[in-house]
């Protein structure tokens, strides 16, 4: 698939412009008319050029947090909401951002609407903060009309998402904290406790235990090669990331999160709730079921959901029904078939993905509450087995020579 820029008119006459994806310049066109356009002129994207650009553009604005887009996009909507022109609106919300690398942003996104471009291909030249989902939805607003509705929807798909990560973030502080001070409670013990005691040990002349004997082994390794062990780990960390780096290492690592004993099924809830969320709120926001799966495949960021969602796409595009589809693949949960199916018999498919997401979300809630809950008393037993063995390994040649002694 290549990428390819087109300029078309819309119903009204009116002069569209903005990219698609396609194998060659012919499919170019029809995936222009598959968006409602008449195509005028369709050219091969630059890609490394774009690329470079958009880096460029990103280096430059510095970084912006999430919670600052979302701000951003829930004020937009309300001020086209309210009957103000985007330029105006603009104006608004660069003096009252406060992250300066967004008021940068929007400055010169202000410029580029003030020169005849729309909102979302302005937003467009910046993907690292307003990716394909975002500036989609936006073009699909500006083409119907309906831009503060659009931006509405896309304000609540923003919230509902920072709120999941601030729930997955919670949930995984407490048990991180325990794991982080029983590591450094073992480490202190085993560096700076045991070493100290291990003359006295060879003074006693007796011969020492087996706990006793392994836990001076493990602290005669650790003081003498624990540059090994930094080796070992930044090894690990670099070929991890050299893995990640490749499609095929992303695919293996996305597949082994999905396989996991306890985190894969809330990995797989919370992968199917955001592909769910997104396609539902990219089809309520007026985007073509084709565009819409592939940019929701995306926003799911697992490499087995966007093959999944491929397979889907190219069925759908052959006539076949989005239920029927997702069931071919046996990747998406039955619930999401069935509720699939409805919204197509009922023409309400975009309300039924939004309540699946929502049932997976409070699922995933769920299930974050047990697995912390059983995550903290194995935390707990874990650290007390590591420091009752040390104890027990210092106690026991203490104890064999007092009975000597006797």
């Amino acid at each position: 698939m290549a990428g390819f820029s087109y300029i078309a008119l819309d119903g009204s006459g009116k002069e569209q412009r903005g990219s698609v994806a396609a194998a060659d310049e012919a499919g170019a066109y029809e995936a222009v008319r598959e968006l409602g356009y008449l195509p005028v002129r369709v050219e091969p994207q630059r890609h490394a050029a774009a690329n470079g650009t958009a880096k460029t553009r990103a280096t430059r604005i510095g970084r912006i947090p999430n919670n600052a887009i979302t701000t951003f996009t829930r004020q937009l909507s309300d001020l086209i909401g309210a009957g103000l022109p985007i330029d105006r609106a603009l104006t608004v919300l660069v003096e009252q951002s406060d992250s300066p690398a967004l008021s940068r942003l929007l400055t010169e996104a202000q410029q580029e609407v003030r020169g005849g471009r729309p909102l979302s291909e302005a937003l467009a030249m910046y993907p690292k903060h307003f990716p394909p989902m975002y500036t989609n939805m936006l073009r699909a607003g500006e083409a119907s009309g309906q831009l503060a509705e659009v931006a509405t929807r896309l304000a609540e798909f923003l919230e509902k998402e920072q709120t999941r990560r601030s729930q997955l973030i919670s949930a995984m502080v407490y048990p991180t904290l325990l794991v982080s001070v029983a590591v450094l409670a073992v480490i202190f013990l085993l560096l700076f406790v045991v070493p100290r005691l291990s003359g006295v040990f060879e003074d006693l002349g007796a011969e020492m235990p087996l706990p006793t004997v392994v836990l001076l082994a493990v602290t005669g390794f650790l003081s003498r090669q624990w540059w090994m062990l930094l080796v070992a780990a930044g090894g690990v960390w670099a070929a991890l990331r050299v893995a990640k780096a490749t499609e095929a290492g992303r695919r293996q690592f996305d597949a082994l999160l999905l396989r996991l004993p306890l985190a894969g099924p809330i990995a797989r809830r919370v992968v199917i709730g955001r592909f769910s969320r997104a396609l539902g709120t990219l089809l309520a926001g007026g985007v073509p079921i084709l565009d819409a799966l592939e940019i929701a495949g995306l926003a799911a960021a697992n490499r087995l959901t966007i093959t999944a969602v491929e397979s889907v796409r190219a069925a759908v595009r052959q006539g076949e029904a989005l239920a029927g589809a997702m069931e071919q693949t046996g990747h998406f949960p039955p619930v999401l078939q069935h509720m699939a199916a409805v919204g197509e018999e009922t023409g309400d498919l975009p309300r039924m993905l939004l309540r699946v997401a929502d049932s997976l979300d409070f699922e995933v809630d769920s299930a974050m509450r047990r697995l912390t809950t059983a995550l903290e008393p194995a935390i707990v037993l874990v650290t007390g087995g590591f420091v009752g063995f040390i104890v027990l390994s210092i106690l026991l040649p203490i104890f064999q020579a007092n009975a000597a002694v006797r």
